[in-house]
């Protein structure tokens, strides 16, 4: 194979394969547009020579596109090889020397004092003047096998010197400016990829630059599926400062090889137990071994656990982060930290379900922090169009997405998918936007200029609204695919509201609660006068009652089947409904309703012994005797919401489960038809809007993997599995009792009189005093044998908490000079497991 690499030209090969020059230099040519050897002028004359079979002849073949895409055969052979290989190099290459090299990202080592050249992208780039750039080979082969991550092919991966010239000429590549490579490395570690070189020609130099990830990349499956780190790695490791360390967990999801996962700060009472992690270098290594399945088991969280607001919030929001940059007073950069999961900041600040708060270990040393004020204070800058944050669009695809409904899914969806580069049309039925958000809740707990305002910034993103348009009834979905949309996110919400099944159920005066509320947000003439009755327990039920009373309702009741304790509404807003007069009557049901001359004039009352049974189900029961009659001129239901699908599913594969919502995948939101995608309240039934928006990121990101051909639902894609870490566990003793602070107090009288949302938001001040109550409970923690030293993980943190450090010494080999080098840390490897057997037993006797 040595002599396999010396340049030779047809004169010189036509001899030994009996043909003539003319019939050699045709069949060379041949052999290089296909990719089985290189080819370059020198002198004037066409020199050809063999390369490596991987990295090298592999790599060129399937860079010829339409020979890959004419036998699939070529990509299946190029993952297979790696793979049946593989496991023979393990431990037989020293750090530096494997096949190929990572070279960290260059600014993670700017001011490194044991930093090499070799190490650095910019020397590669700046010692060589011509360049190509062609598409990812791991990537194009993942795509022709179906087996794409979303990290797509194109327009990935650098050529310098002679093998630009060659991609040139073959077609392979094309012609780029080094000011131009230079903007794909950058573009490249922009989003969350990291680098590669061919390390075969010797300490120092390379022909190309490769951009990988960790999900398609065939080098990188070295480390990840067989942990044979050593192979592939850097000389440095990334080491985390845990007093820095927020665990927002940007450096997890960004880390190619999942050696990063989030962790805890807090010390325990019992020391945690940390498995001892075993590595080829002094252990026999076979398939016991691996990680076969490192495509789709990647974990985000240690087994003892991290942050509990962050596992618990629906969209797994970086809440110790933002925290962290507001008591820093960088309120733009918390909020663009808040909006890679939640686009809708200011929107949550006021209406989300706090479930963070609920989890937060504060709350075991008195309150917990007010997570809900700071970010509604933090989101209200983006309210000011001068400090507003708008993402940067990453690509430009020009590809055609529809999403209906205007809601805090479909919205989401549509956030995601433009600031990926997608051409996106939201359709809603109605003629505002916002869903629920503007129709659902009252302006006194989410003004409408919040909504717009948030929205804005989807338009400033590109994506086009089309209101009063239903579809299924004013164009159907397949109009729409004619019309160029490649896939489809349905976010319909649960608009409709429900009857209870009692008897005089249709008697006048009447109204669900969800249909009373959308009148009033619509600005119709909505007048109630007398007794008003709202049956229900929930937030929307506390949004009816108190809606009542601004409306006309001169004695407003709720009565609930559940106990005070047991009531779904948050207790904020059951305290803001007492205060403004509003009688809450607890553990009663609905019997019938009494009516004269078709009207409503009241409704009896059961009482409710238990709403849940031993399994915890909704299975109320009654005491069928205790009864009392309520006078009521109107009644008000608010006991669930329900989905109207209308025309829109006709003539689809589309189906539904029992409670009308639609049937999809749980993971990936794909329904019965493939192009179709589904979520928000009709996926999952009524939820918070919190939930909705986290569906809609996980919607744009299928699709934006599904309009892309080749590419896998679920492959290398982030589960955001997460748990908390144990508070029997923690020692909470010695911290201060600061305070919760707490907005402006709200005057029932004033606010009852006004659909004006009179509830304070923080004061500078007390940002800085509620932000230093966090205890910062998680932190990332690093393995560092298998941490590649790319880099990656050093771009996304805010807060200068990891970095590279040089832990090895590495260079490349040139291949001729490799065998001995290979040899001798073979023999090195055995002595060490040698070594280490003789031990074991020493210990066993």
């Amino acid at each position: 194979m040595y002599e396999n690499k010396k340049k030779s030209t047809a004169k010189e090969l036509a001899p030994l394969c009996g043909k003539s020059i003319e019939e050699t230099e045709k069949l060379l040519w041949d052999l290089a547009v296909a990719g089985v050897c290189f080819v370059n002028k020198i002198d004037g004359v066409d020199n050809y020579w063999f390369d490596t079979w991987v990295p090298g002849i592999m790599e060129m073949m399937v860079n010829n596109i339409e020979n890959v895409n004419k036998y699939p055969q070529i990509a299946e052979a190029f993952e297979a090889y790696g793979r049946v290989r593989g496991p023979k190099t393990t431990g037989a290459f020293p750090v530096g020397v494997g096949l190929m090299r990572v070279i960290p990202i260059e600014q993670a080592i700017d001011g490194e004092t044991r930093k090499a050249s070799y190490e650095e992208v910019s020397k590669y780039l700046n010692e060589n003047d011509i360049f190509t750039v062609s598409d990812c080979s791991c990537r194009t082969a993942r795509k022709v096998m179906g087996e794409g991550c979303g990290h797509l092919a194109e327009d990935m991966c650098i050529q310098m010197g002679h093998a630009a010239e060659y991609y040139i000429r073959t077609g392979r590549g094309r012609q780029i400016t080094r000011e131009e490579a230079f903007e794909i490395i950058k573009r490249a570690e922009e989003n969350g990829l990291m680098h590669q070189i061919p390390n075969l020609d010797g300490s120092g130099k390379t022909h190309a630059i490769c951009n990988c990830c960790g999900c398609s990349c065939l080098s990188l499956r070295t480390a990840e599926m067989f942990k044979n780190v050593d192979m592939v790695r850097s000389n440095y490791v990334s080491q985390v400062d845990k007093e820095k360390c927020v665990a927002c967990g940007e450096c997890v999801v960004n880390c190619p090889v999942n050696a990063l996962k989030l962790g805890q700060k807090l010390c325990s009472v019992k020391p945690i137990e940390v498995e001892k992690v075993e590595t080829p270098r002094d252990t026999e290594w076979g398939p016991e071994k691996w990680n076969p399945n490192y495509r789709v088991n990647r974990k985000n969280v240690v087994d003892s656990g991290t942050s509990p607001c962050k596992t618990e919030c629906p969209a797994h929001i970086a809440i110790q982060g933002y925290i962290k940059l507001a008591s820093q007073g960088k309120y733009k950069e918390a909020l663009e930290l808040i909006k890679h999961e939640n686009p809708f900041p200011a929107v949550c600040g006021r209406i989300c379900p706090r479930k963070c708060e609920s989890a937060c270990t504060r709350g075991d040393i008195d309150d917990p922090i007010a997570i809900d004020e700071i970010k509604k204070f933090i989101a209200d800058q983006d309210l000011n169009t001068e400090n507003r944050y708008v993402p940067k669009i990453k690509h430009d695809y020009n590809k055609k997405i529809a999403v209906v409904g205007a809601g805090p899914a479909g919205l989401s969806c549509a956030f995601y998918l433009a600031t990926e580069g997608y051409k996106v049309t939201v359709f809603e039925k109605q003629k505002v936007l916002g869903g629920m958000l503007t129709l659902g809740i009252p302006s006194f707990r989410l003004e409408k200029n919040v909504v717009n305002a948030e929205i804005d910034v989807l338009r400033e993103l590109g994506v086009e609204f089309k209101s009063g348009v239903e579809v299924g009834k004013d164009i159907t979905l397949n109009e729409l695919r004619a019309d160029g949309y490649e896939a489809f996110y349905l976010a319909i919400g649960a608009q409709a509201g429900r009857k209870i099944g009692i008897e005089g159920e249709e008697s006048e005066g009447i109204i669900t609660g969800v249909d009373f509320l959308r009148s009033v947000n619509l600005g119709e003439d909505v007048n109630l006068k007398g007794n008003v009755v709202v049956i229900g327990g929930g937030n929307v039920a506390i949004d009816v009652a108190r809606t009542a009373t601004r409306v006309g309702g001169e004695s407003v009741n709720i009565f609930c089947l559940e106990s005070l304790e047991e009531m779904p509404a948050l207790d904020e807003e059951i305290e803001e409904t007492l205060s403004e007069g509003i009688t809450i009557n607890n553990s009663w049901g609905p019997k019938r309703i009494i009516s004269k001359n078709g009207h409503v004039t009241g409704i009896e009352f059961k009482k409710c012994i238990s709403v849940f049974d031993e399994n915890n189900r909704f299975n109320p029961k009654y005491d069928e005797d205790n009864t009392m009659i309520i006078k009521a001129d109107t009644i008000l239901l608010s006991v669930g919401q329900s989905i109207f699908w209308g025309n829109l599913l006709n003539n689809s594969n589309i189906e539904l489960n029992r409670n009308n919502t639609i049937k999809g995948d749980s993971f990936t939101y794909q329904t019965g038809e493939k192009d179709v995608f589904a979520g928000g309240d009709a996926f999952t039934g009524p939820r918070f809007a919190i939930d909705a928006i986290a569906a809609g990121k996980e919607g744009a990101i299928s699709i934006h993997r599904y309009v892309h051909p080749g590419q896998s639902l679920v492959i290398g894609r982030d589960r955001k599995e997460y748990h908390s870490i144990d508070k029997e566990n923690i020692e909470l003793e010695g911290y201060d009792r600061l305070p919760r602070q707490k907005a402006n107090h709200v005057d029932a009288e004033k606010s009852k009189e006004t659909f004006k949302d009179l509830r304070g938001t923080f004061t500078e001040e007390q940002i800085k005093k509620e932000t230093e109550r966090c205890l910062s409970c998680g932190a990332t923690v690093v393995d560092e044998f298998l941490c590649v030293g790319c880099g990656a993980c050093t771009t996304k943190c805010k807060f200068d908490a990891i970095s590279l450090v040089r832990k090895y010494d590495g260079e490349g080999v040139a291949y001729e000079d490799l065998k001995p080098v290979v040899i001798k840390q073979i023999l090195k490897r055995k002595g060490r497991i040698a070594i280490k057997k003789a031990k074991n037993i020493f210990k066993m006797n």
